[in-house]
């Protein structure tokens, strides 16, 4: 079953020096995600995303609109695809998501799960 696993933070968190520290942090923790996943034959692919402020949003009316769509706290940063056998294991590897304060991950069954 594949689930969507999407990361939820904010992006002021990560900025000036202190920031910096933390991204790299939150970044080798990523590194180490990944080749876990892939250790445990886990089939995956993922991305970051850019910074919001790189974001349009289209509107019904087909006007586009500099920025996300959402106004909210937290951003989408990034997210994992991932391939497992149930909810349970989604969760598992979900949890083991490095993030910064605050941060939270969305477990999301792919459409093809439903049915």
């Amino acid at each position: 079953m594949k689930y969507m696993l999407l990361i939820y933070e904010t992006e002021a968190h990560y900025a000036g020096e202190a920031g910096e520290t933390l991204l790299a942090d939150v970044l080798a923790g990523h590194m180490k995600f990944t080749d876990d996943l892939e250790a445990a034959g886990v089939a995956w692919t993922g991305s970051e995303l850019a910074p919001t402020a790189a974001a349009s949003t289209l509107a019904k009316d087909g006007v586009v609109h500099d920025g996300p769509f959402a106004e909210t706290h937290e951003q989408l940063g990034g997210f994992y695809l991932i391939d497992v056998a149930d909810r349970e294991a989604a969760v598992d590897w979900a949890r083991k998501i490095p993030l910064s304060p605050g941060g939270k991950v969305e477990i999301r069954p792919t459409g093809e799960n439903c049915g």
